[in-house]
């Protein structure tokens, strides 16, 4: 009925997506060398919007990992490692044609696995799923060329170990690229969404991937510290927590290994008195809402002039008022399921230390629906930049506000974290614009949007947001020996 969800004050009827025509089996294995292997044990796998056990799938042990190691290294030394770019470019081609193709189905298990809002899944993630295997297609037979006075070779077998928040797009980013650079792939999805990339194994089946080129192996922790750690693993590419890419970085050391992390990050978005408000209000709530606050690059922390904090707080809150939270398949839902207890759990302890510490929280109005795991948004004031909710990554709909009155000082607050993965200026004025994004120690800065990605941009991060760049010509270097 119109009206009649809590959250919903613009009086839409419940739209929600069906998924009757999605195709999930009950139990999924392991996909090495081309072909299912069953695990010596399983998981379940959950919809946090229901807590619904959606599948069980394969957990791959020591044996597992040494079998998909295997047979990516014989792909490699194979038909894979002697076909021309042209060639590999064509199967790229037609992984992406067929992710057009499968879009829905792709998007609506997306949200049911990781609890994101079906408009993100679908407007999104796959979207840029399918443009980054473009993209990469047509580098496949251009190497000498992106590297000019070089001899470009692959790598050999590439480990990859990817985050809950954005599963496929992150699996499309480490991918495409490798493949595109003539190298074999072990990837490990994350335990909590292995639904797509399982998906994804089937999509390699249909466009007719040589066996072993990629390999999917599921697990927890130990599956993918038994993948970072194989011997006959080239490179490790990782996206995921400061603390595991500080562990794997000690892996690899003392060893040939290339790797690549892409880890936290604490983005602050900057806004200036000269700023288009609304504009800017409407940047901030994509940057740190519409997402849950599960990008690694949102923008929890806002740094606004201290003239205009009333009227921008203000105005924030009402905003606020009206996003949709609930039920994930609905298309009008703005903000969705936490992806997993645990991490439920952690945004719930940063904001209880927020409000110990002296920090001033307000919530939007409404009940949470009973069954899941949910989190109102949540914007806290009068933050000090010793607060943990100021300096750790919460990973949730929370945002932490603070003033300053001159771009000196906000640099020097935005630059105060550990972090330095993105971050977002909002100004009018253009030569201030360029002054604060140089100053900014950031990988991404965005200037009067955020939270916009493209397959021809690097993406990356300085001091504990990570090593190396993911995406562009500079994404391809990392999987290449130059």
């Amino acid at each position: 009925m119109p009206g009649s969800h809590p959250f919903l004050s613009g009086g839409f009827a419940p739209a929600p997506e069906s998924s009757d025509h999605v195709l999930l089996e009950k139990q999924y294995d392991l996909f090495i060398d081309g072909k299912w292997v069953k695990a010596s044990s399983r998981f379940e796998t959950t919809n946090p919007a229901t807590s619904e056990v959606l599948a069980e799938v394969g957990l791959a042990g020591k044996k597992e990992v040494n079998l998909a190691v295997k047979a990516a290294r014989k792909a490699f030394e194979g038909p894979w490692g002697k076909m021309t770019g042209a060639e590999r470019g064509k199967y790229l081609f037609r992984i992406a044609r067929l992710i057009q193709e499968r879009a829905r189905e792709f998007a609506i298990i997306e949200t049911m696995d990781g609890g994101k809002p079906i408009r993100e899944s679908r407007d999104v993630d796959i979207p840029l799923v399918a443009a980054h295997f473009f993209y990469h297609a047509g580098w496949a037979d251009k190497l000498d060329y992106a590297f000019p006075g070089k001899k470009p070779k692959p790598l050999g077998v590439v480990g990859q170990v990817i985050p809950w928040n954005f599963p496929l797009l992150m699996a499309a980013w480490k991918i495409a690229p490798a493949l595109a650079c003539g190298n074999t792939v072990v990837l490990k999805p994350a335990e909590t969404t292995p639904l797509t990339a399982l998906k994804l194994a089937e999509l390699f089946q249909d466009a007719g991937l040589p066996p072993g080129v990629v390999n999917i192996i599921t697990g927890a922790g130990e599956t993918g510290q038994a993948l970072v750690e194989h011997p006959d693993v080239n490179k490790v590419a990782f996206t995921g927590s400061t603390a595991v890419g500080k562990n794997i970085r000690r892996a690899v050391a003392g060893t040939d290994k290339k790797f690549t992390l892409e880890l936290g990050g604490k983005a602050a978005n900057i806004v200036f008195e000269d700023a288009a408000i609304n504009e800017a209000v409407e940047g901030i709530v994509n940057g740190i809402f519409f997402n849950q606050g599960h990008v690694c690059c949102a923008g929890s922390r806002l740094f606004v002039q201290e003239s205009i904090a009333p009227q921008v707080i203000r105005k924030l809150q009402k905003r606020m008022e009206t996003l949709v939270v609930g039920d994930p398949l609905d298309k009008n839902t703005d903000i969705g399921a936490i992806n997993s207890a645990e991490q439920l759990e952690r945004i719930k302890v940063l904001v209880d230390a927020g409000q110990k510490e002296g920090a001033c929280m307000w919530q939007t109005e409404g009940k949470l629906p009973r069954k899941g795991n949910w989190f109102k948004p949540t914007l806290f004031t009068e933050c000090a930049q010793s607060h943990r909710i100021v300096q750790e990554e919460v990973f949730g709909p929370v945002l932490a506000i603070q003033t300053f009155r001159t771009p000196k000082e906000a640099i020097e607050k935005a630059n105060n974290t550990p972090y330095g993965l993105s971050g977002g200026v909002w100004s009018d004025k253009g030569a201030k614009v360029f002054k604060m994004t140089g100053a900014l120690r950031a990988g991404v800065v965005w200037a009067n949007t955020f939270n916009k990605f493209d397959p021809t941009s690097p993406f990356g991060g300085y001091k504990e947001s990570g090593i190396g760049r993911e995406g562009g010509v500079h994404g391809l270097a990392a999987y290449l020996d130059l």
